[in-house]
C-alpha cells in the first residue's frame, strides 16, 4: 500500500499545511484565507503525569484531542482568518475542525478502500478535491456540498446496499478534522491530495462514486474473507 508521501511526492508534503509540524493557528489561518473554509477549535491534547489526555477529561475519550468541545461549535465557526486568529489565541494547542455541509461535504472510506479509488480515479483521470488520512486508518474525500443528501441513492445506483458497504458521508451539522490535528498517540491527520489551485473547485460525489463504492465493496469482501 502506498503512504501518504508516495502519493502526493515527497518534495510536496514538505510544502503541505500542517504536514510538517506547522502550528495549528497558521494552517486555521490558511484554510480559511486560501479555501475560504470555515473553521473551528476542537479539543487538544495535555500532558499529565508523562502521558497526553484530551483536554475534554473524559475517560477513554474515542477521538482524544480531535471532537468539538460542546454542542455549540457550530456557532464558534469561522471562515474569517481574524476571528480564527483569536480563537486559537487562546489555545494554540486545539485542534483544527472543519463544518462539513457548508463549503463541502466529506465522504469517508476505510484507508485501503480509499488508496484503492485513487488509483482508479487516476486512471480515470477524474478531478479530485483534497483528501485527507487519518490515524484511525480512514480517508476523507471532500465533495461539492449536498452529497450526504444523495450518498444512499448514489450507493444504490451503483449497485450496492447502502449498509453493505463502510461509505460514509458527512454534511450539515457534522465536521471533520483537518492537518495538523493529533488524534491522541495515533498520529495526526495528514492530507493525502493537498488543497492546491487546481483542486479548488470540488467533484460531485456523483463523479467519485463508482470508483469509491467500487473500492468499498473490494474492502468489504476482503473483510468478510479474514472473517471465515
Amino acid at each position: 500500500m502506498l503512504c501518504v508521501e508516495e502519493t502526493i511526492g515527497v518534495r510536496d508534503a514538505a510544502r503541505i499545511p500542517g504536514q510538517r509540524g506547522e502550528l495549528p493557528l497558521d494552517c486555521a489561518v490558511r484554510y480559511t484565507e486560501e479555501r475560504h473554509w470555515d473553521v473551528f477549535p476542537g479539543t487538544w491534547l495535555e500532558a499529565v503525569e508523562g502521558t497526553e489526555r484530551c483536554s475534554c477529561r473524559r475517560a477513554g475519550c474515542p477521538l482524544p484531542g480531535s471532537h468539538a468541545t460542546g454542542p455549540e461549535w457550530a456557532a464558534q465557526a469561522t471562515g474569517s482568518a481574524a476571528a480564527a486568529r483569536r480563537l486559537w489565541a487562546t489555545r494554540p494547542g486545539a485542534s483544527v475542525l472543519l463544518p462539513t455541509g457548508r463549503t463541502f461535504d466529506a465522504l469517508d472510506v476505510p484507508e485501503s478502500a480509499g488508496f484503492l479509488a485513487l488509483a482508479r480515479m487516476e486512471r480515470l483521470n477524474l478531478a479530485l478535491g483534497p483528501v485527507t488520512c487519518t490515524p484511525d486508518r480512514r480517508m476523507v474525500f471532500f465533495v461539492l456540498p449536498g452529497a450526504a443528501a444523495k450518498a444512499e441513492e448514489l450507493v444504490r445506483g451503483q449497485g450496492w446496499a447502502p449498509q453493505a458497504i463502510d461509505l460514509v458521508a458527512l454534511g450539515e451539522g457534522q465536521y471533520v478534522a483537518a492537518p495538523p490535528t493529533r488524534v491522541g498517540g495515533r498520529g495526526a491527520v495528514q492530507w493525502a491530495r493537498r488543497p492546491t489551485l487546481a483542486n479548488r473547485w470540488l467533484p460531485d460525489a456523483e463523479e467519485l462514486m463508482s470508483p469509491l463504492t467500487y473500492a468499498c465493496g473490494q474492502e468489504a469482501a476482503a473483510r468478510r474473507t479474514r472473517r471465515t
